[in-house]
């Protein structure tokens, strides 16, 4: 999902605060795009923490069996140096303190000056419960700051500017490419970038450059094995399920995906029907490109709508039979593009 007003202004008051050296005292992140959230650490622990003193004054806890005496004696340790004490605490959830909720709202809002505390979520979800005077206290003397996937266009332009620091030059066409190939978490981006650049023998970043050593992620290969499909190669639809399974996928999972895609398919099918363009199915599956849309849409023209009707319902049903356990997962997920098959022959 692309990021909220409310998402961009947090991320934008915490860049405007390290820029101007005025850092504040309380912060919590969470949200999916880890490579955005640690570059921000790490900005700020260079802002915070003199060089040398990281061993007295950069303290990293696991919230994990956390007391709250042990976070204060964290806090309160004076710091050596010009810098300041700068503490993060990796998924503590804030919320489920027990009955030392009102002390740990006393505690945050009674930080010292000389220490800056950051809450990371990482493998927890952040739930702020607004009846709380801790989530009001968090709030008041606080920043929260969400690390969502970032929008498209800064995507390509952070894509553009990583391979000109490697002196290779992408386009914005491939870079949403690889964008739509790899995902859209910069977290993942990053070593697929590396990859593509080190393959490379030209300047240029190509397709066929890509396409030789970048992972692709679940979805992507879920299209491949439509496009596949469209193009009457149910050979290759099936060796790529094949491939999947052979790398122990989950059935359950590739069959969800799967089973999205044909959705998909069958909405692009229905706005090629009635007139519609890639912003209605930008709006209807939540894209914050036009780039997977206009896929959709082409892909979509490559078949009937009766089949793409019959592709959803088939879906459906080796979703019941695999969570009825009739049979093997594996077996039903290849009779279904066996079946997929025999349905596009009908059509």
């Amino acid at each position: 999902m692309a990021k909220t007003g409310a998402d961009q202004a947090g991320y934008r008051r915490l860049r405007r605060a390290v820029s101007d050296g005025d850092i504040g005292k309380l912060y919590v992140f969470y949200g999916e795009e880890d490579y955005l959230r640690d570059f921000c650490l790490g900005e700020m622990k260079k802002a915070l923490v003199e060089p040398g003193m990281e061993e007295f004054n950069f303290r990293r806890l696991q919230g994990k069996n956390l007391t709250l005496r042990e976070l204060n004696e964290a806090v309160d340790t004076f710091p050596m140096g010009a810098g300041k004490t700068f503490v993060t605490v990796s998924d503590y959830d804030l919320f489920k303190a027990g009955e030392q909720k009102e002390e740990l709202a006393a505690f945050l809002s009674d930080l010292p000056d000389t220490c800056c505390l950051v809450f990371l979520y990482d493998t927890l979800e952040y739930k702020p419960d607004a009846r709380l005077k801790l989530t009001k206290t968090i709030r008041e003397k606080g920043e929260t700051v969400q690390f969502s996937r970032q929008e498209q266009s800064d995507l390509v332009s952070w894509i553009r500017r990583r391979f000109k620091a490697m002196d290779k030059e992408i386009d914005g066409k491939r870079a949403e490419y690889l964008i739509f190939l790899c995902g859209g978490l910069m977290t993942g981006l990053v070593s697929e970038i590396e990859k593509v650049g080190a393959y490379a023998k030209g300047r240029t970043i190509t397709k066929e450059d890509i396409d030789a050593v970048a992972t692709p992620v679940l979805d992507a290969v879920a299209f491949q094995m439509t496009d596949a499909m469209a193009e009457r190669d149910f050979d290759k639809a099936a060796g790529i399920l094949g491939t999947l399974l052979k790398m122990q996928e989950p059935p359950v999972r590739l069959l969800a995906v799967i089973g999205r895609q044909m959705r998909q398919l069958y909405s692009a099918r229905l706005a090629l029907d009635t007139g519609r363009d890639a912003s209605k199915l930008m709006e209807l599956w939540g894209m914050r490109s036009s780039y997977p849309a206009q896929l959709l849409l082409r892909s979509a023209g490559r078949f009937s709508t009766p089949w793409c009707r019959k592709a959803v319902r088939l879906c459906c049903e080796a979703d019941l039979a695999m969570k009825s356990s009739f049979g093997d997962s594996e077996d039903i997920l290849k009779l279904l593009i066996l079946r997929l098959a025999q349905k596009e022959a009908e059509a």
